[in-house]
């Protein structure tokens, strides 16, 4: 079981850590929520959780609840613009289904 991110995703996740000042890396979960039934939760942790599962892609480290892995095993985090807009994009390939706005997704 595994996640993972792009390079693009990578640095964005770097210079989001140097601009905190630091941290360990980007804690990913998933929540009950939205209009599909799930949601992904990202924070950047300064520690390790003590349910945490830890993953390093490109150099950077993931933190993946062990309640979520399952959700989100083998998905890749990318970094994309679209028009205007930038963010992070879940590769998931759990994901049964997504919902129009692309916040949440069911399996």
């Amino acid at each position: 079981m595994a996640i993972s991110v792009t390079p693009k995703a990578a640095t964005q996740i770097r210079k989001a850590l140097g601009k905190r000042g630091g941290g360990v890396g980007l804690r990913v979960a998933v929540k009950t929520s939205g209009c599909s039934g799930y949601a992904y939760a990202l924070e950047f942790a300064d520690v390790a959780a003590e349910d945490d599962l830890a993953f390093e892609s490109e150099g950077v480290q993931l933190l993946v609840t062990a309640a979520s892995l399952p959700l989100v095993d083998g998905t890749q985090l990318d970094w994309v613009r679209e028009g205007l807009n930038e963010g992070f994009k879940f590769n998931n390939p759990n994901a049964a289904a997504t919902c129009g706005c692309g916040e949440s997704f069911t399996v």
